[in-house]
């Protein structure tokens, strides 16, 4: 099935709230999504997206990966791993040549311009592996790894709290690139760690996280020199901090959201928890905010965000972001000191898994963005120009 062409299913279509004209990239019974935004699921020159898809498989849910064209739709299989690639585990380089994936126990890394798909880590113990990330000097890649515990897991965060407290033995493990087949712990925890990334101009930096519910974690973003092995806290909360979605933006800052006292971080199929029905009424001792911090952990700017979207994502001048409120995508205009809020689209996805959630990604050149959305019943891909 490798290198296998399926023709273009992209469509033109008009919101119904802003009238945007907005392409749908995929359809059919297939599901299809993209990248995590930390990865960037477009190519540099963004002509071509890398995404994930079980259409190739015989049981819905088994994914591989696939390459498309934006100019014509056209899309190559990438892969085909009888197991699929486990969801949400799945990174790439900015330039598309590595792309790195969990199947089974093994992280594969193929390489795009030789075609050649290499095992770089085998797992051996009861241990879950998560998201990879590559160094930018393609080296090596990191991730968080994490003893598996018995907690179901599964739609609208089941098993995300119980998860969290039983997990007591977390790593950062780096795989190297080189051929060696060599693998080392960097760091042990007694957390269930996560959000495994390098800075993007520096291979020896890196951040991780806590994971579980927002309001239970006592300090969320973690800083990590992996020369020294040296871990130091980012943005230090206190006690009515509530901290996620973390990632680096591209000139090397950490950007955080904080949505104050009491807030999980989770959206449910019910659209119960961080929505904007909670804001219409702000607590003015517990306003939300986003900001930035630098490469000592340290807050340089914060803008207050009295509203809730479920993700951000930033441009490259950092004066614009994207987010997906429970039935919108919002641009959020950051030119001052105050936000303000422009309706870009309705998306309507579920929020049911992980998969549902619309993760609204800019192109490198902003001029684009990719989200995900099951609103007709599977997961399909969609592009807006701004």
């Amino acid at each position: 099935m490798i290198g296998k062409t399926y023709p273009s299913e992209k469509r033109e279509i008009q919101d119904e709230k802003t009238g945007r004209v907005i392409w749908q990239l995929t359809a059919g019974d297939s599901n299809n999504y993209h990248f995590y935004f930390t990865d960037n699921s477009f190519t540099l020159g963004d002509k071509e997206i890398y995404f994930l898809s079980d259409r190739a498989s015989a049981v819905s849910e088994v994914y591989n990966l696939f390459r498309m064209d934006l100019e014509t739709g056209i899309m190559t299989q990438l892969t085909d791993e009888p197991e699929g690639i486990v969801p949400s585990s799945h990174t790439k380089t900015p330039d598309s040549q590595l792309i790195a994936y969990v199947t089974g126990k093994q992280i594969k890394v193929l390489d795009t311009t030789t075609n050649v798909n290499t095992v770089v880590y085998e797992e051996a113990g009861e241990v879950h592996l998560g998201h990879p990330f590559f160094a930018p000097n393609k080296k090596y890649l990191g991730l968080a790894r994490n003893e598996k515990v018995p907690i179901p897991s599964g739609a609208n965060y089941s098993g995300f709290k119980e998860t969290m407290y039983a997990t007591k033995k977390g790593w950062i493990t780096l795989v190297y690139l080189d051929g060696s087949y060599k693998a080392e712990d960097v760091w042990e925890d007694t957390h269930w760690l996560g959000h495994f990334q390098f800075a993007p101009d520096d291979s020896t930096l890196a951040m991780f996280c806590h994971e579980g519910p927002w309001n239970l974690v006592h300090q969320r973003i973690w800083l990590l020199d992996i020369v020294t092995g040296k871990v130091e806290p980012c943005v230090r909360q206190e006690e009515d901090d509530c901290i996620g979605h973390e990632f680096w933006t591209e000139d090397g800052l950490i950007f955080f959201d904080n949505r104050r006292k009491g807030h999980d971080g989770t959206i449910t199929s019910e659209k119960t928890q961080a929505t904007i029905q909670h804001a219409q009424e702000p607590d003015p001792e517990q306003i939300p905010y986003i900001g930035w911090a630098d490469k000592s952990g340290n807050v340089i700017r914060r803008i207050d965000l009295p509203y809730y979207c479920n993700h951000y994502h930033a441009n490259r001048e950092n004066n614009l972001l994207v987010g997906d409120e429970v039935e919108d995508l919002v641009l959020i205009h950051l030119e001052g000191d105050t936000a303000r809020l422009e309706t870009l689209c309705t998306h309507q996805t579920s929020w049911y898994t992980q998969q549902t959630h619309c993760h609204p990604t800019f192109s490198w050149d902003n001029q684009k963005i990719l989200y995900t959305s099951d609103r007709d019943g599977k997961c399909q891909l969609y592009l807006i120009h701004l």
